[in-house]
Parts: structure tokens; C-alpha cells; sequence
């Protein structure tokens, strides 16, 4: 048995924008969030975290795609003996040299080059798979939580009517000279209590529906939600009993780790000097001929043999490796640990549907008491404030077993409630 809401709650849920935005000019532009598979659908173009991670793969392929480029070569010339004993203009034996110089790499720079940007695009990708199934998870969990608040405006909704209800009643027993005054003043005191929580839970409300949009993109905070996930609590697919063997997160670790033993390779092939080869033309003006130049200049690694970079590399390998043995701690710890929160949970909600049941009795049986007069005004408040409260925990129970099954499918490679990316 699931939380049942009263009667008449399923028009004041479409209607909760107009409660909680009451008096503010965003309401008139504000609409309600659409159901939670259409709101992720949308969130795939809008949402800023995920442009991020497109943007990021972008980058990478563009420094896979530079790596290839081979050096460019250059051009240059020279001019000697300028007014050198020459004659009336001085250039009769000037020298003009016309040469191209083009750097040839060697110790395979470039294939190294390749392999780290083509190793990057991979990290990349990985690391968007992941960030995809996290926002759908936090887009799942925003979702619900702000279905949970909706819900519970509308129980202590609810509970207010029956506040107000109770105090009328008390009221008429006093004026009937049935009850002492100090009823009525306790009926006032549940009242405003009840009144107070309302509007608490209004604000709890405004503000998920405005996380909610925050996160999926949107420009205006939501004014409600269809209630579409947590009706899906429990009928999520059983998972293994043992974690997986690779998780998006650990997926991408290994891609970065990869990455990163790739640039390692980039900087030690760059100790290696480079051969820069030329070849020219050299006119000569005192004999008008024309000789072919070549030559090659190869830079001495006294000074700079590049071990800085190299160490820096390997720290970053290091740290790399590092991550990867933590996503794997994190994904295994983190899988266990959400199987037992998802089955603690449905034994919450188990107990807490059948505390509601019970509530829901006595206050009836509370109600009927004390419009008869054999039940004091004190046993009927009681009651009726231990019917919220198992209401409330009831909700509870269910958004947290929600949470758990959305937390295993996370860590299962699965945006929960969605397809697979």
C-alpha cells in the first residue's frame, strides 16, 4: 500500500504554482515542469553542464587534429657585402641567399603527439558518458524531491482543513457550554501550527522547483511538477547482488589515466633535439651566377633536456592513477551501500504505510469521538497531528527508496527512469 493523497489533492497539485508564487510577477510567466523523461529530453540541448561537456570533447578533438600538423617550415633570406668596393651603386659584390628551413622531428614526437590527442578525445568522451548518467541522476533526484515537496504542500494543505475543522467544532462545544475556553484557545494554537508548516513547505516547494530549473536549463523557476517518479519508486530492474565490474565513472578514470601515460610519452620524446634542414639559392653579383645551398642544424641539449615536463607528466600520471583507484573504491563501497539503503527503504515504507493506515483510523475514530462528546478535545488534536506526521514519513520513505534505486542505477552505467546514453 503507497501514500494516498485525499481527496480533491490531484487539482490542487495542478494548481500549487498560483499557492506558491502567490503575490510574485514570476508567476505569470512561470510554467510547470514537464514530465521527468520530457524534461530530460529538453535538458540534453539546455541544460549548462552538459554544453560543458560537449564543449570539452569539442576541445579535445581539436588537439587530437592539431597533434597531426607537422612543423611548418620558413623562409628566408639573406643579403651580404652591401657597398662592398663594388662600383657606383656598391652591390657588385653583394651575395643574396634565398633558403627554406623545415624542422624535421625525430624520436617520434609526432606519432607520440597523435597518440596523447587520440587518447584526449577518449578521456573526453568518457568523461561525458559519465556526466550524462550523473545529471540524470541529480535530474532524477531534483525531480522527485520536488515532487515530494508538491506532495507535502498539498498533505499539510490537508492538514490545515482539518486544523480549521477541528476548531470550528471546538468552538461550537464551548459556545454550547460542553467545553471550557481553553479548548478553543488549544484548537487556535494546532491552527496556526498547522498554518505555519503550510507555509514552510510552500517555500521548501518554490525553492526545489527553482533547483529544478536550474539544473535542466530552464529560464524561469518551475510553478510545479507532474507527478511522474515517484509513483516508479520500487519498479526499477533487480540489481546484481555483487557491484559491476566497471562503472562510467571508473570507465572514465581509466580513459584519463590512459591520457595521461600518453602525454608522458610526448614529453620524453621531446628530450630528443630536432634537426632543422635548409636548402637555398645564393646569387653571387661579381661573377652573375647562381649556387645551390643546403645545410642542417641540430640544437646541443646541454641546458634543457626537457625533465621538468617529464616529471611533471608522471606526477599527473600518478594523480591519474590515483583517481582511478579511488572511483574504483568509491564505485564498489558506494553500490553496496546503496543496496542496503534501497532495502532498508522498502522496509520503511513497508511500516510507514501501515502507520498511515492506523493514523488515518484513530483519527477517524478520534473525529466521530468527539463530535459525540466521549473523546476530549486534547486526544483529537493528538490524532490528528500523528496522522501528518505519518503521512509526512510516508513520503519520506518513499522518496528515499526512490533516491537508493536511482543511486544503483547511476552506479550500473544507467540514467535512472531513462534510457541508456
Amino acid at each position: 500500500m503507497e501514500t494516498q493523497i485525499s481527496k480533491g489533492a490531484h487539482a490542487r497539485l495542478l494548481t500549487l504554482a498560483c499557492a506558491v508564487l502567490l503575490g510574485s510577477g514570476a508567476a505569470a510567466e512561470a510554467e510547470p515542469a514537464p514530465s521527468f523523461l520530457m524534461l530530460l529530453q529538453q535538458a540534453r540541448d539546455a541544460a549548462p553542464r552538459l554544453a560543458e561537456s560537449a564543449a570539452n570533447i569539442q576541445t579535445a578533438e581539436g588537439l587530437a587534429l592539431q597533434a597531426t600538423a607537422r612543423p611548418n617550415p620558413a623562409v628566408s633570406l639573406e643579403l651580404e657585402n652591401i657597398g662592398q668596393n663594388g662600383g657606383p651603386n656598391g652591390l657588385a659584390n653583394m651575395q643574396t641567399t634565398l633558403s627554406v628551413n623545415q624542422p624535421i622531428e625525430l624520436g617520434g614526437k609526432r606519432s607520440a603527439r597523435i597518440s596523447a590527442g587520440q587518447a584526449g578525445v577518449g578521456a573526453a568522451q568518457a568523461r561525458n558518458r559519465q556526466i550524462v548518467i550523473d545529471f540524470g541522476y541529480d535530474l532524477a533526484v531534483a525531480y522527485a524531491g520536488a515532487e515530494a515537496a508538491q506532495a507535502r504542500t498539498v498533505l499539510l494543505e490537508d492538514a490545515v482543513m482539518a486544523a480549521q475543522e477541528d476548531l470550528r467544532a471546538a468552538i461550537a462545544l464551548v459556545n454550547a457550554g460542553r467545553e471550557a475556553d481553553l479548548r478553543s484557545v488549544q484548537a487556535q494554537s494546532e491552527a496556526a501550527t498547522a498554518q505555519a508548516d503550510l507555509e514552510a513547505a510552500r517555500a521548501q516547494a518554490q525553492n526545489a522547483f527553482a533547483q529544478l530549473a536550474n539544473l535542466a536549463g530552464a529560464s524561469r523557476p518551475y510553478t510545479g511538477v507532474t507527478p511522474s517518479l515517484l509513483p516508479l519508486a520500487g519498479n526499477l530492474p533487480a540489481s546484481s547482488a555483487e557491484p559491476p565490474v566497471s562503472t562510467p565513472a571508473i570507465a572514465a578514470a581509466e580513459a584519463e589515466r590512459d591520457a595521461a601515460a600518453r602525454r608522458v610519452d610526448v614529453e620524453r620524446t621531446r628530450a630528443t633535439p630536432d634537426v632543422t634542414a635548409s636548402l637555398g639559392l645564393r646569387r653571387v653579383e661579381a661573377f652573375h651566377d647562381t649556387l645551390v645551398v643546403g645545410g642542417l642544424s641540430v640544437p646541443l641539449p646541454l641546458f634543457d633536456k626537457n625533465r621538468g615536463n617529464i616529471t611533471a607528466a608522471l606526477g599527473q600520471f600518478s594523480a591519474a592513477e590515483a583517481r582511478l583507484n579511488a572511483a574504483r573504491l568509491e564505485a564498489e563501497n558506494g553500490y553496496r551501500a546503496a543496496q542496503a539503503q534501497a532495502s532498508a527503504a522498502n522496509a520503511r515504507v513497508a511500516a510507514s504505510t501501515q502507520a498511515q493506515a492506523a493514523a488515518e483510523e484513530a483519527y477517524r475514530l478520534a473525529r466521530i469521538g468527539y463530535d459525540a462528546g466521549r473523546t476530549p478535545l486534547v486526544e483529537l488534536l493528538i490524532a490528528r497531528r500523528n496522522l501528518t506526521t505519518s503521512q509526512s514519513a510516508a513520503l519520506d520513505a518513499r522518496l528515499a527508496r526512490l533516491n537508493a534505486e536511482a543511486a544503483l542505477a547511476r552506479l550500473s552505467g544507467r540514467i535512472p527512469f531513462g534510457e541508456t546514453p
